[in-house]
């Protein structure tokens, strides 16, 4: 009889049990953002606020209606975006000085399939808060600038929750790594003893 190749069983455990933790991790994700996606919900029903100066936690404003004024604009950011029928285009940000001490206001001032910037200089900005990689924040305007047209406000569609898929997966793949470890040691098994 063979023995039981050690090394290589504590190697495939060690695999399957971290296998077996990220897709619990995974589960514990998708309820962390199956929670996120309600705050979001609830956030889109209350009332308007000023554009948060500084703000602390940037996911708490997301999803809020808002308004500030764009005193001055001191520059454009074009970046991949859609309008509010789900063309892609270019997404046009604005960095606003506010007059008031802090970072400013980034403001989405509309859609456009040209990369072109609008002539648009400041003024009232109304719209829905949403998440901005350069500075956590931004107005998605409501009325776009002239010669644009409105881009697409955040929604709770389009955020994904793909971690119960991705549990799915990462349970799959610890089955499939133990099944098919047990089948070669089967098949080792069974192979004769050569001298």
């Amino acid at each position: 009889m063979k023995r039981w190749p050690v090394i290589p069983t504590i190697i495939v455990g060690i695999a399957v049990a971290s296998m077996i933790g990220l897709g619990i991790w995974q589960l514990q994700r998708a309820q962390w953002k199956a929670g996120l996606l309600d705050h979001y919900e609830i956030a889109s029903r209350l009332p308007p606020i000023a554009w948060p100066i500084t703000p602390a936690k940037a996911e708490d404003y997301y999803f809020r209606r808002a308004s500030g004024f764009c005193l001055e604009v001191t520059g454009w950011r074009p970046t991949a975006g859609r309008n509010v029928e789900g063309e892609s285009g270019w997404s046009f940000i604005a960095s606003c000085r506010t007059g008031a001490e802090g970072p400013g206001m980034l403001a989405d001032m509309g859609w456009s399939k040209s990369n072109q910037a609008p002539t648009w200089r400041g003024g009232e900005v109304s719209g829905v808060i949403a998440s901005d990689k350069g500075r956590l924040i931004r107005l998605v305007a409501a009325t776009p600038a002239p010669g644009l047209e409105p881009s697409a406000p955040p929604s709770r569609e389009t955020v994904s929750n793909n971690h119960l898929l991705y549990a799915i997966q990462w349970f799959f793949f610890a089955g499939a790594a133990a099944v098919i470890y047990l089948l070669a040691l089967r098949r080792r098994r069974e192979l004769p003893l050569t001298s």
